[in-house]
């Protein structure tokens, strides 16, 4: 067993590392947009609103985010009609919605790469290029 232990010896190094994670966060809500479900601009809009940048957690403050985000309708819905077309969906208060075994159909305008786990998407495509750059913010080695 080894036991390491890590002393910061300047405030100036734990100001880097702070910049770091800021550096982290926004670039993750910047890219993770473009795969983000987009219908009203509402899910979108709310990663900015429930995000303190710095933190390391990335929150979509919004009812219906996780419904979104896994890509598994939940019920029971209503559906609600406006001249013979449906219109939407809602659900009676106080009714604990379920995931049903039915996916959600993601509109590709104006996110073509709409999609479940947008998170993960971005991450696989763009999470290398983000750490290299926090450890060239935190001064570290930037790495391959």
């Amino acid at each position: 067993m080894m036991n390491v232990d890590i002393k910061w010896d300047t405030q100036r190094q734990l100001e880097q590392l702070a910049e770091a994670q800021k550096y982290i966060d926004r670039q993750c809500i910047e890219l993770m947009e473009k795969y983000t479900p987009f219908r009203t601009g509402a899910l979108v809009q709310s990663v900015v609103r429930g995000t303190k940048i710095g933190s390391g957690h990335i929150v979509y403050n919004s009812p219906y985010a996780r419904y979104q985000y896994y890509g598994v309708v939940y019920g029971p819905n209503i559906p609600f009609y406006v001249n013979g077309i449906c219109e939407g969906y809602f659900s009676k208060r106080g009714v604990k919605k379920h995931p049903t075994n039915r996916q959600l159909q993601y509109k590709k305008s104006p996110h073509p790469f709409a999609q479940r786990l947008w998170f993960e998407t971005m991450k696989k495509k763009h999470g290398e290029a983000i750490l290299r750059g926090a450890a060239a913010i935190a001064g570290g080695k930037a790495g391959k």
